[in-house]
């Protein structure tokens, strides 16, 4: 059984009851400025800036720079889990397959900011927060080895994980590859090859 969202508990910068829509300008003004600058290359300052706010008044909102990019990591990382889950749990594991592959290519496709932070900036959260996104995104792994398993039971697990991590890293280059191409046809594309390559991992030995 996979670890689910809920599972991990809101750090102290977590709001409780609804999303505050100001929180979240700033989450996305900032994912925008580390994408472009680096984590390093940005102060809070340019961050209040970024949203109309000073540096003291953006405080009342986050306790920092480092809380700021915590909380927008964990948020992708249950956002990608949770969706995995309901996807994954389909009774038809090809479909189930094809709705992970479409879910985590619009993603991947809409927040190319985020992916770009996400890869480049995780080991500036500080632990435990480091520890609970990695740990969510272990699950999201899991949830996807699951769906291949079921493809092809006698898949060993370390093909089959390795398979899903290097498809990742296929769906995760946006940032840098759908400049060329419009939305839907670098969607397709991603579909085509992610496809390609995981029905490829999942026959034994690359028997053709």
């Amino acid at each position: 059984m996979t670890s689910h969202p809920a599972e991990a508990a809101p750090g102290p910068d977590a709001p409780a009851g609804p999303p505050n829509p100001r929180r979240a300008e700033i989450l996305g003004a900032a994912a925008e400025l580390f994408a472009r600058r680096g984590y390093h290359g940005a102060s809070i300052g340019d961050l209040g800036r970024a949203v109309g706010l000073t540096g003291p008044a953006l405080y009342r909102h986050f306790s920092g720079k480092e809380a700021v990019l915590a909380e927008m990591l964990l948020d992708i990382s249950e956002r990608l889990l949770a969706e995995g889950v309901r996807r994954a749990a389909g009774p038809d594991p090809a479909r189930a397959l094809d709705a992970l592959l479409r879910w985590h290519i619009a993603f991947a496709l809409d927040n190319p900011a985020l992916i770009t932070v996400h890869e480049r900036e995780l080991d500036n959260v500080p632990e435990p927060g480091r520890h609970r996104i990695r740990r969510l995104q272990r699950a999201y792994v899991e949830e996807w080895v699951a769906v291949l398993r079921r493809l092809s039971p006698g898949l060993p697990d370390d093909r089959t994980r390795a398979a899903v991590h290097a498809c990742f890293g296929l769906l995760n280059s946006t940032p840098r590859s759908a400049a060329g191409l419009g939305r839907d046809a670098m969607g397709d594309l991603l579909h085509t090859m992610a496809r390609s390559a995981l029905d490829g991992a999942a026959r034994p030995d690359g028997a053709a």
